[in-house]
């Protein structure tokens, strides 16, 4: 499946700024979310090819988000990447054993981001 459609799950509006911009010069259409509501709200409008998640985020955390989202049964299907300040072995193992695909930290690596989408798809 070719990625075309992300979402971006983060509250800092610096972040989602920052990966908007950087998606939308790789060829990437892009939509964005500060929150664990916005982001269902945005799921239900449609369906995206990938999801890039925050884990720090007040409210529902990206745990918890990626959690529901991935056993959601209608987007089981959409590869989630963890993008996080969290750095610690145990947070990436966590984030994974919750339905994420892969695991970035922040400052996020442009490089790395792409390489990590590009083997998804």
């Amino acid at each position: 499946m070719a990625i075309r459609k992300v979402l971006v799950v983060d509250d800092s509006k610096t972040e989602l700024m920052f990966m908007t911009d950087l998606l939308q010069k790789n060829g990437f259409a892009v939509k964005t979310a500060e929150g664990a509501d916005d982001a269902f709200r945005r799921l239900a409008e449609e369906k995206p090819d990938l999801i890039l998640m925050d884990v720090v985020m007040p409210g529902q955390n990206g745990f918890q988000l990626t959690r529901a989202i991935s056993r959601d049964p209608n987007f089981a299907d959409v590869p989630i990447i963890m993008c996080t300040s969290k750095n610690q072995e145990t947070d990436r193992v966590w984030g994974m054993r919750q339905g994420a695909r892969d695991y970035i930290t922040k400052p996020v690596d442009a490089d790395e981001l792409m390489a990590k989408i590009k083997a998804l798809g």
